[in-house]
């Protein structure tokens, strides 16, 4: 049966070249004679493919020596915990006699995803929960996510214990702008002065697409590796040292306990097999990171990526012209990974999405809490694949 264009976005499309690659590695992986998936993650061959994986997401990102890289599960919706535990145990350490009440954790919040974290933090208690910028204020109808703040409308605590974003967020289609003069860049300017940031930036569905803008300044980078770089189940971090914490420490002073596995300083001692990663993931994850390095790097996709979504945002804006499509997101603060429209009239949005399965286009329905239409455009999928849904679009506007 041929493959269609698969258009998800999570668990998303990968390189055919890469999946051919992998499934010879599930029979032997690098000449072992021994499947990828019954390796020891211990082996030396293993190890030594696992350092690969993270000088190839260091030197494509240029991430400096003053972090580190780790390898995990539990996808970004396990991070919306274990970086709160994490970085409250930091705060903890360095301000052993604040109370609770007077540590605050600032949380960005532009879509459902940092929505999510944002309730995950309140959850989990240990500090007052301040929402730095909450995007939903500033929509047309006050309710929906459709922007990204004006850097006029961020207001961030003195001290807090983290700083959180989401960059890109999949279920509503906005994300920031890599470019700083933009309104919609994320606004470095305005965090607080002295000491080293506590920023958090949640890259899942836009890592290793684009370079990370001002990645240095970060506390914690993490990615669930299902959009752009591998299968579920694997989680990658970017961790600034002095956010590797003794957290049994900070415990002994009254911050939460975090479990073992949630502890970045037990990550980084083991140098990421504390206990079995995701094996699979990781050995697909570094095929990709492969090819992606053979092809330029991330500036290559940067590139690859704009053009996607030019093209996909020129046929909605046609749509419009006619009253057949809607973008849902404000111009300026569109994802180039996740685009989203509704298609207007009676049945049609159905007729859209069974027109495109027919022509072998699958995964278009938007998120569910939402509906609509989400296009993904993660590096994957191919320019030439992106010209035929555009095609279709137009095909469909004039039908």
């Amino acid at each position: 049966m041929p493959r269609v264009i698969n258009f998800g976005a999570g668990p998303s499309a990968l390189p055919d070249s890469v999946l051919q690659e992998a499934a010879a590695g599930l029979l032997d992986f690098n000449g072992t004679g021994i499947g990828i998936a019954e390796i020891s993650h211990r082996s030396k061959e293993f190890t030594a493919f696992l350092a690969e994986v993270e000088s190839l997401i260091r030197t494509q990102l240029d991430v400096p020596p003053t972090h580190s890289i780790l390898f995990t599960q539990g996808g970004g919706t396990g991070q919306f915990s274990a970086v709160v535990l994490n970085m409250l145990a930091r705060h903890r350490l360095l301000h052993p006699n604040l109370a609770d009440e007077d540590r605050v954790l600032d949380y960005v919040v532009t879509g459902s995803w940092s929505k999510k974290a944002a309730d995950e933090a309140r959850r989990l208690g240990g500090a007052r929960v301040h929402v730095a910028a909450d995007a939903r204020l500033h929509s047309k109808d006050t309710k929906s996510f459709d922007n990204i703040p004006t850097h006029d409308k961020y207001k961030f605590s003195l001290d807090p214990a983290l700083i959180y974003y989401c960059e890109n967020e999949t279920v509503d289609g906005v994300e920031f702008s890599a470019d700083p003069s933009s309104a919609a860049s994320f606004p470095f300017e305005l965090l607080p002065e002295g000491g080293l940031l506590p920023l958090v930036g949640d890259y899942s569905s836009s890592f290793m697409s684009r370079p990370i803008p001002r990645l240095a300044d970060h506390a914690v980078i993490y990615a669930g590796a299902q959009k752009n770089i591998g299968p579920a189940g694997l989680t990658i971090l970017i961790v600034r040292k002095d956010c590797l914490v003794d957290v049994d420490a900070a415990a002994k002073l009254g911050a939460a306990a975090v479990p073992i596995t949630m502890a970045y300083k037990t990550l980084s001692d083991s140098s990421s097999v504390h206990n079995t990663p995701s094996v699979l993931p990781i050995y697909i994850a570094g095929l990709v990171l492969r090819r992606m390095k053979e092809l330029g790097g991330v500036q290559y996709y940067e590139q690859l990526n704009k053009r996607k979504a030019d093209k996909l945002y020129t046929a909605i804006g046609a749509g419009e012209e006619k009253g057949i499509f809607k973008a849902k997101v404000r111009e300026g603060s569109r994802s180039l990974m996740n685009v989203v429209f509704d298609v207007l009239g009676d049945d049609l949005e159905a007729k859209f999405i069974a027109g495109a399965e027919a022509k072998g286009m699958k995964a278009l329905k938007g998120h569910r809490s939402v509906g609509g239409i989400r296009i993904s455009l993660y590096n994957a999928v191919t320019e030439e694949q992106v010209d035929a849904v555009v095609a279709y679009m137009n095909e469909f506007i004039q039908t």
